[in-house]
């Protein structure tokens, strides 16, 4: 279960594409994650101003 706040879903996030995984496909697909809950993940950290850079992965 991915944390609600979006401060902590940040960091969670962010930690795990640093320690886990190359993308946020590899993040979806190694959490189980559906699409749709990718797109709410990215809708909220977007909400709260974070943007994902590829080429950094991560939200930013």
């Amino acid at each position: 279960m991915l944390p609600k706040d979006p401060v902590i879903l940040l960091s969670y996030v962010n930690t795990q594409l640093r320690d886990n995984y190359s993308s946020l496909d590899a993040l979806s697909e190694g959490l189980d994650l559906s699409k749709e809950d990718l797109n709410e993940v990215i809708e909220t950290l977007k909400k709260a101003g974070y943007e994902y850079l590829a080429s950094q992965n991560k939200f930013v």
